[in-house]
C-alpha cells in the first residue's frame, strides 16, 4: 500500500458550468480532484516597466573599490 499523495495543478477555463482544462491530467484513471476558481482581477498582474526607479537610487562613488575589512579573509 502506498501513502505518498501527488499533487499537480492544471488551468483550466470555467464557462457555463463546465470546466475545460488547458492541459492534459498526468493521470488515466478515476481520481479525486479539488476545483480552485482564481479572481481574474488577483490572477493578472501588471507588467513591470524597466527604468521606473531611474534617479531614484544612488550608489556611492567608491561602490566598486575593494573592501579592506574583507583583507585578513583573501
Amino acid at each position: 500500500m502506498n501513502n505518498t499523495t501527488m499533487s499537480t495543478a492544471i488551468k483550466g477555463i470555467f464557462e457555463n458550468g463546465q470546466i475545460t482544462l488547458l492541459e492534459k491530467p498526468p493521470v488515466n484513471k478515476r481520481m479525486e480532484v479539488i476545483v480552485t476558481f482564481i479572481d481574474e482581477k488577483i490572477a493578472i498582474q501588471k507588467k513591470r516597466v524597466a527604468g521606473v526607479p531611474s534617479g531614484k537610487v544612488k550608489m556611492s562613488d567608491d561602490f566598486d573599490d575593494p573592501l579592506t575589512e574583507l583583507n585578513d579573509y583573501m
